[in-house]
C-alpha cells in the first residue's frame, strides 16, 4: 500500500505513526509553508518509505516572498523531495487572494519543472460554488504541468476529464468511505484505473472505522478497500494497482 498524501509533522506522534505504517511501500509528507515542508523534509531523511513535498497551500499564499522562496528553492533539490506542493487554489477559507494564489502557482510550476517534481493540488471552493475548480482547470490547460495529482478528489468530473486529458492522476483519500458520498464511489469506478491513487491527507479525512479519530498513514487499508469494493476488483489487484501508480508518478 502507498499513502500518497499525508502530513506527517501534524500528528500527535508521528514517529509511533510510522512504526504502524512500515509496511507500506512509500508514504509521501506535504509540506503547506516552509517549516512543515523542512519537518517533511527531515521525516524523509529519517525513515526510507518515506518522501517529501515541498511548497506553500493556497490559504498560505498572502504570506508568499523572497523569504519563502529562498527557503523553499534548497528544499526542493533533496533527493527524497518529490513533489512541489501542497499547492492549488482555495476560495472556501477567504484566506488569500485569487491573485496572491496564482502566483504561488507559478512558483510552485517553477520549482516542478527545475527539479522534475509532481505538483500536487488542492482545490476547494465555498458551498455550492466551482470556482476553485474552474480556475484549478482552466490553469492546468494553460500551463500543462507535466506531472500532477488532484489530491483527496471531491467529485468534479468536469476537474478529472482535464486532469486526465492533460496526464494526471487522481487520489482519493478516507471521504471515499463516508456514506453520503456515493458520488465519489460511482466516479471512483469509472476512472481509468492507471491513473487511481489513494492517500491518507493524515491527520484529517479518517476513513470509516476509524472517523473521530486523528488519520494516520497506516488507515489508507480502509479508503484502499473501499475503491477496490467500488471497482468491484480484489483487494490485492487494487493495491498492485495503485502501489504500481504511484511508483510510476514520484517515482521511488
Amino acid at each position: 500500500m502507498t499513502d500518497t498524501h499525508a502530513h506527517l509533522d501534524r500528528l500527535e506522534a508521528p514517529n509511533e505513526a510510522l512504526e504502524r505504517a512500515r509496511g507500506l511501500r512509500a508514504v509521501l509528507s506535504l509540506g503547506t509553508e516552509p517549516a512543515s515542508s523542512a519537518a517533511a523534509l527531515e521525516f524523509a531523511e529519517a525513515w526510507p518509505n518515506v518522501y517529501a513535498g515541498v511548497g506553500l497551500h493556497p490559504t498560505e499564499a498572502e504570506a508568499f516572498s523572497d523569504e519563502v522562496t529562498e527557503r523553499l528553492r534548497p528544499l526542493a533539490a533533496h533527493p527524497r523531495v518529490r513533489a512541489s506542493g501542497e499547492t492549488g487554489i482555495d476560495y472556501y477559507w477567504d484566506a488569500a487572494s485569487r491573485e496572491a494564489q496564482l502566483r504561488v502557482l507559478a512558483f510552485q510550476l517553477e520549482l516542478a519543472l527545475e527539479h522534475d517534481l509532481v505538483m500536487v493540488f488542492h482545490v476547494r471552493s465555498k458551498d455550492g460554488s466551482d470556482a476553485a475548480e474552474r480556475d484549478l482547470e482552466a490553469w492546468l490547460r494553460e500551463h500543462r504541468p507535466p506531472r500532477f495529482v488532484l489530491h483527496a478528489f471531491g467529485g468534479d468530473l468536469r476537474l478529472a476529464e482535464a486532469g486526465l486529458e492533460l496526464g494526471g492522476y487522481v487520489s482519493f483519500a478516507g471521504n471515499l468511505t463516508y456514506k453520503k458520498n456515493a458520488h465519489l464511489r460511482e466516479a471512483a469506478a469509472a476512472l481509468p484505473a492507471d491513473r487511481l491513487l489513494v492517500e491518507t491527507d493524515s491527520p484529517y479525512l479518517p476513513p470509516v472505522p476509524k472517523r473521530g479519530k486523528k488519520n494516520e498513514p497506516a488507515y489508507v487499508r480502509y479508503t484502499l478497500e473501499a475503491l477496490a469494493l467500488a471497482r468491484g476488483v480484489a483487494f490485492e489487484e487494487m493495491e498492485r494497482i495503485t502501489d504500481e501508480n504511484a511508483r510510476r508518478l514520484f517515482r521511488w
